[in-house]
């Protein structure tokens, strides 16, 4: 018998190939796109979002070219509750959070995992740039054949159960060849570009979103330097980032960078490029891939962003499963709120939130 699985078709290039790889594997292949817009007004498209009702449709061609079944799920309570809430929350509280790495965490390899299972589907497969490999027993998670377009910064929450019930095609391939093999069989979305924007922002107007959603909740305050001299006025903390330069509104001079954010003042403080550059940090909600537990220190590469190129680290255990990260070299702009993800080699050894840096 074909094992089955599901496949989460975005609407895009990588996920609609995924789905015709697996299919020529031999699987037994079921597509689905899940509704995940807070927008109840289906009239409304987010161009080019994974979530959009545009997406909707170029997902339900692919699967009628490739010959799959199609459906269509709503998750938008569980996608409100683990991804839009929690990054509003995390934005008023001065942080900066990741929402794709939450979406992947709580909606594409738990919550659609269990609902594959729950029709009979032995898999999930999704069309990310990361590979998932069987050592010794154990689960691996291994950075992608095309290093440009490898995502395995946003996949570090991975359990076990999860990994192996699991399936990548894309890892495998380059991103010019899997538009290759689109175009070979005649899918339209061959020449898709990548959506790169927050998919429940369409504009990319992340203030403005948590405005509307936190009505009143938004209070200007006083740009300060790290003494607490007052050197200007902010429209409120979540419109602002560790390292921001452009968009201040300050006129001192001098070039001047966000180095730090003080929600219980309300205060944005500004100092020169020197002072966002950090060598340690502590993580929490940490999740280990190789071992379940870092029991002792250990040599790692790590990176504090997506587009960070891995560094020299080591990785010091603390109490409640925390762990401190230790660059060998600073580090520009570690940010709280983000994620710090750990390699050895091409294996994704983990990661954890930034909680603060040190």
């Amino acid at each position: 018998m074909k094992k089955k699985v599901v496949v989460g078709m975005s609407g895009g290039v990588d996920s609609s190939v995924a789905a015709y790889l697996l299919k020529e594997q031999g699987y037994d292949v079921i597509g689905i796109t899940l509704r995940m817009s807070p927008d109840d007004d289906e009239t409304i498209e987010n161009e080019g979002g994974c979530c959009s009702l545009s997406a909707v449709e170029d997902a339900r061609r692919v699967c009628d070219r490739i010959g799959i079944p199609f459906y269509v799920l709503n998750f938008k309570d569980i996608f409100k509750e683990k991804v839009i809430d929690y990054f509003i929350d995390e934005y008023m509280v001065g942080k900066t959070p990741n929402p794709c790495i939450a979406c992947n965490k709580h909606i594409k390899f738990d919550a659609l995992l269990r609902k594959a299972r729950g029709i009979g589907a032995e898999y999930v497969a999704t069309g990310h740039y990361a590979k998932i490999v069987e050592e010794d027993g154990r689960y691996l998670l291994i950075k992608s054949d095309d290093d440009k377009k490898d995502q395995t910064y946003a996949l570090y929450n991975f359990t076990q159960d999860q990994l192996e019930h699991t399936l990548m095609p894309c890892g495998e391939y380059t991103k010019d060849k899997i538009r290759e093999i689109a175009k070979e069989i005649g899918l339209a979305v061959h020449n898709k570009k990548d959506s790169e924007e927050i998919c429940f922002i369409p504009d990319n107007n992340h203030g403005r979103f948590i405005l509307e959603a936190k009505p009143g909740k938004i209070k200007p305050g006083n740009f300060v330097d790290k003494e607490g001299n007052v050197l200007g006025k902010h429209k409120g903390i979540v419109y602002y980032t560790i390292g921001q330069r452009k968009g201040l509104g300050l006129s001192l001079g001098r070039p001047v960078f966000v180095t730090d954010i003080r929600p219980k003042t309300n205060e944005v403080v500004i100092g020169p490029e020197e002072d966002i550059f950090k060598t340690d940090l502590l993580a929490k909600d940490v999740n280990f891939i190789p071992f379940d537990n870092l029991q002792s220190e250990l040599k790692v590469t790590a990176k504090v962003r997506y587009s960070a190129r891995p560094a020299e680290a080591v990785l010091y255990p603390e109490k409640n499963g925390k762990v401190r990260v230790s660059f060998k070299d600073k580090q520009r702009a570690i940010t709280k709120g983000q994620s710090v993800v750990f390699y050895d080699g091409n294996i994704v050894v983990g990661g954890g939130i930034i909680e603060k840096i040190l």
